[in-house]
């Protein structure tokens, strides 16, 4: 899951109060059109996702230990009967199958615990203990899976973890399963293996632009909306995302190609090196003993994202399909029964390589429709809005598009190859947009002519138009809470119609913002995840924090000894430009810092002063006392609550 964000991204504040707009009719019969065009009478997913179940907690809350909660297994409890007119109809099937929770028998001597976080969790039996593949978000989610697996099959220690990829939801709870001092690759250690790259992916993702995917990942998962047929209905990939202790304990053991093989407590382990697909590092899993194969999150229940839309680097869909093409060449005929980090299993040999073989040819047809139509000349949002999935592929739930969209991940092939420019020369130098706005609401007349044009958009359902614009009032503006209104009943609207539970969350919470103002409030990132940090990252944050309106023409040179790494970086500022290199011995600087890296780690993330521990001798300060106080003034605090659908009033 597109996910490091997901560890920026903490509780947030209730939402306002002011009421949503009903469904109007010409949603009603959009969202019975789509009704009439799928398979709805189709309910193999049903029994796969009911299938081998064992139990579930008796207490639907998961707590944290100051009391909050982490998971509430009754929050969706409401996802019952048929769809009501403010849901899409096969969003709300999706959120149905989400739903299911509890422990469930895979496979024999597998098991896996779903509906417990946004991701599933994995335990094979070994010969003396568990192995866990993917240990959810946080740790109090993994740790109440953990505790029903045991209650319900017996107490077992956890003699081994997998990664399978270098997303948060896939490794977050780790501490919630076992306990860092008991890892190693010797007799008796506890193993913890990933892919090649999984601790700089997991630890590099979201810390440069760490601030704004936060923020936009609150839109993305709906963070600010209540669960409920009007709020938020999933993230189309699993539930939601856990509201806990985020961990990191980096792994021992690592996988670095296709066909290595790896056995723990008695469990044949054969793997599947797919870097740059879903994630950058990435591997999927085949269990020869059990004929039974885990995707990791190469394969879903629902079409994924080639760009996620809180923003991160594009994935290429290419390379992605090539990744399942291999899949069903290595395992597709010794394969009875597949599990993936999301969504159910499948059961059967011809289910399982049916499967791996339609969602492979998905991705291809978008990958390779989206360039044809590029290099016919068609720009990202015309290609966007003619690209279709074939109905062969198109009526398969597992392509639909809960998560990532054919639409999106069109413009995303093409951003790719193409990049944000579409040639055309006008687009060159573009006008600020709210600059831009308010020279189209006079050219049209003023804001009462486009109140009145949007007003007539909205009667006849043209919801995207109507929004495009009223958003043009509101970016001119800030202040015009008629056309706020209206823009957020246009939303509600589109937010009803989605298909997509990403698309329904970013409508959703826009309606939101529009009417009761910014609520978010990102968290700290994790202690563990910054602890993971290499040394040049932690400049190439601070570098991209440096305003050159605040340093203007000034110089400066620091040296870091990082006693507790043996590690030396020479920091210099110049011209408004923050580098920093590897040092040796001897550099001149204006000061030095000498010191072990985890109180500098502190300072800067916790804001915690260094003066007592240089008075203490913890950290040693020559030449300029300061210089580090004279840097830190050049910074610029992160804004975590930028607004989007609005701008500054």
């Amino acid at each position: 899951m597109r996910f490091a964000a997901i560890v920026l991204v903490g509780a947030m504040l209730a939402g306002g109060t002011q009421a949503a707009e009903a469904p109007t009719r010409a949603t009603a019969a959009a969202q019975a059109k789509l009704k009439g065009q799928l398979p709805f009478a189709d309910r193999q997913d049903f029994d796969f996702a009911r299938r081998g179940f064992v139990a579930t907690r008796s207490d639907p809350l998961i707590r944290r230990a100051d009391g909050g909660i982490a998971w509430n297994l009754a929050a969706y409890d409401f996802v019952k009967g048929e769809a009501p007119a403010s849901v899409n109809p096969s969003l709300w099937r999706q959120t149905q199958l989400l739903s299911i929770h509890g422990l469930f028998k895979v496979s024999d001597r597998i098991w896996q615990v779903r509906g417990f976080d946004v991701a599933n969790i994995t335990f094979i039996q070994g010969d003396t203990g568990w192995i866990i593949i993917d240990p959810l978000t946080t740790t109090e989610t993994a740790k109440a899976a953990l505790d029903l697996v045991n209650e319900k099959l017996g107490t077992r220690k956890v003699v081994g973890v997998i990664y399978t990829h270098s997303h948060a939801d896939h490794f977050g709870g780790v501490r919630g399963v076992i306990d860092e001092k008991d890892v190693g690759t010797g007799p008796g250690d506890v193993r913890v293996i990933a892919p090649q790259g999984f601790l700089e992916e997991a630890v590099s993702e979201n810390v440069i632009a760490g601030t704004a995917m936060s923020r936009r990942a609150g839109f993305q998962f709906g963070h600010n909306l209540t669960p409920g047929p009007e709020g938020q209905m999933s993230s189309g990939i699993g539930l939601a995302v856990a509201k806990g202790t985020v961990t990191l304990i980096a792994p021992r053991d690592i996988i670095t190609r296709t066909g290595q093989t790896m056995t723990v407590d008695g469990v044949d382990l054969e793997f599947q090196f797919t870097p740059g697909t879903e994630a950058p590092a990435e591997m999927n899993i085949y269990l020869p003993q059990f004929r039974v194969l885990c995707m990791a999150e190469n394969a879903n229940a629902t079409m994924h994202n080639v760009l996620t839309p809180r923003g991160a680097l594009v994935r290429d869909a290419r390379v992605w399909a090539d990744g399942l093409s291999e899949a069903v060449e290595l395992y597709g005929a010794r394969t009875d029964v597949l599990f993936t980090s999301h969504g159910w299993p499948r059961f059967g040999q011809a289910v399982v390589s049916d499967y791996l073989l339609s969602h492979r040819d998905a991705y291809k047809y978008l990958h390779d429709q989206s360039v044809r139509l590029m290099n016919q000349g068609y720009v990202g949002a015309e290609i966007a809005n003619r690209i279709k999935l074939p109905p062969v592929l198109a009526n398969q739930w597992f392509n639909r598009g809960y998560y990532g969209t054919m639409s999106f991940n069109s413009r995303a092939v093409y951003q790719r190859y193409m990049g944000w420019y579409d040639a055309n020369p006008v687009h060159l130098a573009t006008l600020p947009p709210a600059d831009e706005a308010a020279r189209y609401v006079e050219a049209m007349g003023g804001a009462d002519k486009v109140r009145a044009l949007a007003q007539t958009a909205h009667d006849r359902g043209d919801y995207r138009w109507a929004a495009i614009l009223l958003n043009k009032i509101v970016l001119s503006a800030p202040t015009d809470t008629v056309a706020k209104e209206a823009l957020a009943r246009a939303y509600d609207q589109m937010g009803y119609q989605a298909e997509s539970a990403l698309w329904r969350n970013m409508y959703l919470t826009g309606a939101d913002e529009l009417r009761n103002g910014i609520s978010a409030t990102p968290a700290a990132g994790s202690s563990d995840m910054i602890a993971n940090l290499p040394s040049p990252m932690i400049f190439d944050l601070l570098a991209v924090r440096l305003d050159p309106a605040k340093a203007g023409d000034s110089e400066l040179r620091i040296l870091f000894v990082f006693t507790d790494r043996n590690e030396r970086y020479l920091l210099q500022v110049r011209h408004g430009v923050l580098t920093a290199e590897a040092a040796a011995d001897g550099v001149k600087a204006d000061a030095t810092l000498t010191l072990p890296r985890a109180l500098l780690l502190q300072s800067l993330f916790t804001g915690a002063p260094l003066a007592p521990k240089v008075a203490s001798g913890e950290a040693k300060v020559s030449g300029n006392p300061f210089a580090l106080q004279k840097l830190v003034s050049w910074f610029d605090k992160p804004a975590g609550g930028f607004p989007i659908v609005t701008r500054p009033e």
